[in-house]
């Protein structure tokens, strides 16, 4: 129970810095945008390859599929580098302004693609081991190995990512800041993250299923009361679907600039301690970032 509230507390917070500063957000509504685009686009070279390529067709469709899967993560990165300088920026400036942000980006584009280059193998690796139908001993703990290593990789991305646009590091420093900050506040990270993922997962859900109940609603009112007319069936479909993918894009954008705001908070209180520890002063004495103040109260 103190876990859910140690969550609710922040997103209270985390949102309230979103609702006085909307640029905050900006990036989360371009990443889903963008991404949804590129994704449409991208399934086109693949169902070519599918119809006219034949023996040759897995070999294509797994390279584009490894190269969808690299761009969604450089695209992703990019977006949530730009929210964490605009959080970074309003909690030590008072504002996000979107030009530095953007420049801030730009200067470390590449640390981004290096970024996202491991998050693909790691992916498909994570992947090939699912796709093995071995049920041997080996092959189960392989899978458990890659699904262990998927979820610590995405942590620590969570964390290198923040490192790369707040302190300008590049992948490999960016790796070791992580690592010695996490053995040092593992037992902070291990506490807050359980209740910050749980509450915004359970909003999400909430949000996805209101969609849904709503889009058997409007779509099957519609089908009952057109007395079987096809038309009016269709659009009814066509309006609930529509309401049910608003919905979605909702709760896609609550959840990526949550996560987001939690781990450029954690790593911004996490450097000042580490900064404090330094100096020889008491790590009690540095004052987390208002969200996650309130999270740890």
């Amino acid at each position: 129970m103190q876990s859910f509230s140690r969550g609710w507390s922040f997103l209270k917070q985390a949102w309230g810095m979103a609702f006085k500063d909307r640029d905050l957000l900006k990036p989360s509504i371009y990443a889903l945008v963008i991404g949804m685009i590129l994704s449409a686009l991208g399934i086109v070279p693949i169902i070519i390859a599918a119809f006219l390529l034949g023996d040759l067709a897995n070999i294509v469709i797994y390279i584009l599929g490894a190269v969808m899967v690299f761009v969604q993560f450089v695209v992703t990165y990019i977006f949530s580098g730009m929210t964490i300088y605009l959080i970074y920026g309003y909690l030590s400036e008072g504002d996000g302004r979107m030009d530095k942000a953007w420049a801030i980006v730009r200067r470390d584009f590449f640390d981004i693609l290096t970024l996202a280059a491991v998050s693909t193998v790691v992916n498909l690796i994570r992947n090939a081991a699912r796709k093995n139908n071995n049920r041997g001993m080996v092959a189960n703990l392989a899978r458990s190995a890659t699904g262990l290593l998927d979820v610590l990789w995405t942590q620590a991305a969570y964390l290198i990512l923040p490192a790369m646009i707040i302190d300008d590091l590049n992948l490999k420093d960016g790796a070791q800041r992580v690592w010695k900050i996490t053995k040092e506040n593992l037992l902070l990270i291990g506490i807050s993250t359980v209740g910050v993922r749980f509450v915004a997962g359970l909003i999400s859900f909430v949000f996805g299923l209101v969609g849904l109940v709503l889009a058997f609603a409007i779509g099957g009112g519609l089908a009952f009361v057109s007395g079987g007319n096809v038309t009016v069936s269709i659009i009814g479909i066509a309006i609930g679907a529509l309401v049910f993918f608003a919905f979605v894009m909702v709760a896609s954008v609550f959840s990526s600039y949550t996560s987001t705001a939690y781990h450029t908070c954690l790593y911004i209180w996490a450097r000042d301690a580490e900064k404090a520890v330094a100096e020889g002063r008491e790590i009690s004495q540095v004052a987390a970032p208002a969200p996650l103040a309130a999270a740890l109260a």
